[in-house]
């Protein structure tokens, strides 16, 4: 608890003192951020979101400007907000430009995964709410979790070989590499990687797969659903023929709980623990 309480402090000191507060209208783009910004009690002062900000339910009522990657810059401004908060994967940079060029106040959260980035962003965006306090509230509640789900995964007996999929349906499926937020989320949750040798995210081939050799299938509810259900998913040819589909095991998690590392990773690194390790046992 002491270590990421220390990440904690260390986000707030990154904002200067005289550092000018948010005032009433803040667009929130990313769904980590949203979810930040709700869990502080700050919800009221958002204004619009992000196609990616899916939690909680409440921000399904505001505005959407849009996916964060493919953002323009009108209809953000047409809102007034005093305050922009986006990931920094947001973009293209130039709507990102025309955002500042009209006078609005813009600020970039980092979107690194990992367990001390994710109070290193409660740590900033609650220093740009002016919700410091809540902020330290949250954070400790946050690192309990991120505690607890770590203390469930020494548990565990073995580490399962996990093969992240994306995009599966329009083409070849996308499998996660390193350096991805896929691949960090199975590591916390006690399994392994099953693609090795690139970062990010490439098509996947079925002899990649078969050499993949994946205990398990991992792969958003969205895209499950997107294909038909899991079996569907399972017979894709690209999978077929791997250790995971042959034995069915696939999970199937929401996708902004799995990857967003917001305020709910402590959770999401239980729940994908307990579906990748059986001898946990289920919640309870």
């Amino acid at each position: 608890m002491r270590r990421l309480a220390g990440a904690f402090l260390a986000a707030v000191v990154l904002l200067p003192a005289d550092a000018p507060r948010a005032a009433g209208r803040v667009v929130s783009i990313g769904g980590a951020v949203t979810e930040i910004a709700y869990a502080l009690g700050a919800g009221d002062a958002l204004v619009a979101v992000d196609s990616t900000s899916t939690f909680p339910p409440e921000a399904g009522k505001l505005p959407d400007v849009g996916y964060m990657r493919a953002l323009s810059a009108e209809p953000i401004a047409a809102l007034r907000p005093d305050l922009v908060l986006a990931v920094e994967g947001s973009g293209p940079a130039a709507a990102l430009r025309q955002i500042g060029q009209a006078g609005l106040r813009l600020e970039l959260i980092d979107e690194e995964p990992g367990v001390d980035a994710v109070l290193t962003r409660i740590g900033r965006v609650a220093a740009l709410l002016d919700r410091e306090q809540e902020g330290e509230r949250l954070a400790a509640k946050v690192a309990g979790e991120l505690e607890r789900a770590g203390a469930l995964v020494a548990r565990a007996t073995g580490r399962p070989r996990v093969l992240f999929v994306l995009g599966a349906g329009r083409g070849a499926p996308q499998a996660a590499g390193q350096d991805t937020a896929a691949a960090r989320i199975i590591g916390l949750a006690g399994g392994v990687n099953a693609i090795e040798g690139y970062d990010g995210y490439k098509p996947l081939s079925a002899e990649a797969a078969v050499a993949a050799a994946p205990d398990v299938i991992l792969a958003m509810d969205a895209t499950v659903e997107a294909l038909g259900g899991a079996a569907p998913m399972l017979d894709l040819p690209e999978l077929r023929q791997t250790p995971a589909a042959r034995a069915g095991r696939l999970v199937a998690m929401d996708g902004l709980l799995l990857l967003g590392f917001g305020p709910r990773t402590g959770q999401a690194v239980e729940s994908l623990a307990r579906a990748l390790h059986p001898e946990l046992g289920d919640q309870g």
